[in-house]
């Protein structure tokens, strides 16, 4: 069921709260106004903080129809906003052949016509929806080239594509469009202008802890805090390939919890530490010796603060 928008930030950090989403109030400021003033949520940060997650969270609290468009090295129109569909074409001029039809001009009309359009992502969100516009996610837009950033332009300007054979198609209301950027590359500050733009950092520990107890529920307390504590420390030494995100965060309390750990201790982290860290070099730099001071640089700030 279809749910209207947020009238007040209060109102935003309460839909998402719903949705399981633990965000902070500047993230829910951007929202709000990107969503009152209908305009593009630009969110950057590193992978796995939750940039993606936001928009899957709008589209369920919101009862919307979620567009996916996940974009790679060498994404083109025709996976990203229609193409043809050949097969049938050649198999309706083949038919049309075998009955005597000779008009090359009616033939072409007919197979270039909306039932032989396929339609993709960039399409699909702005045809008209029961439900209402739906949420367009462009996730990870680093990944592409700057020709389509270029024509993602266009799109945004006034939410139209015209298809030659066909004619323009134009939302009759925009979708909720939110952008997702790991800042691999630094996308145009034309399509940024088109968009309001919000940063998503790591949480502080705080914050962590919070999400834990809403996806992680069964999460012993103490095994909780010194999760978070053991990963907020993570994040603190630069020389780590790659970081933890909040997704590493909840897949490693969650693991441990399969494993009955009530609490760390440094041959459970060194066992599962690939659950944490996603490359060798950063798992050889903290197992073993390294991790066992983390642990106990932890129990040590516990036990002082008890």
């Amino acid at each position: 069921m279809t749910k209207p928008l947020p009238a007040s930030v209060d109102d935003t950090v309460t839909l998402l709260e719903s949705g399981d989403y633990v965000p902070d109030r500047s993230l829910s400021t951007a929202l709000f106004l990107a969503l009152r003033l209908a305009r593009p949520l630009f969110l950057e940060g590193e992978a796995g903080v939750g940039k993606t997650e936001i928009a899957k969270v709008l589209a369920a609290t919101l009862g919307r129809r979620l567009v996916r468009l996940q974009c790679y090295e060498g994404l083109d129109v025709a996976s990203a906003v229609y193409e043809w569909d050949y097969p049938r074409q050649m198999l309706e001029i083949r038919m049309a052949e075998a009955a005597g039809q000779s008009d090359r001009d009616e033939i072409a009309s007919d197979i270039f016509s909306e039932r032989f359009l396929l339609r993709r992502p960039l399409l699909q969100a702005l045809e008209p929806d029961i439900e209402g516009a739906p949420i367009l996610l462009i996730d990870e837009l680093d990944r592409t080239d700057e020709p389509f950033e270029a024509f993602l332009l266009e799109v945004l300007s006034d939410y139209q594509i015209t298809v030659p054979e066909i004619g323009t198609v134009k939302a009759e209301t925009p979708p909720i469009t939110v952008i997702t950027s790991n800042r691999t590359r630094e996308i145009h500050d034309a399509l940024k202008r088109r968009c309001f733009y919000h940063w998503v950092d790591y949480p502080d520990a705080h914050r962590e802890r919070q999400i834990i107890a809403v996806r992680a529920p069964g999460a012993p307390a103490e095994l909780s805090a010194q999760v978070v504590a053991f990963v907020q420390k993570l994040r603190q030494d630069r020389d780590l390939f790659k970081a933890p995100g909040v997704a590493e965060t909840l897949d490693w309390v969650q693991a441990l919890s399969e494993l009955d750990a009530i609490e760390l201790d440094p041959r459970t982290i060194d066992d599962t530490l690939g659950t944490l860290l996603k490359y060798q070099d950063d798992i050889e730099r903290i197992k073993g010796e390294p991790a066992a001071r983390l642990l106990a640089d932890i129990r040590a700030e516990q036990a002082a603060h008890a």
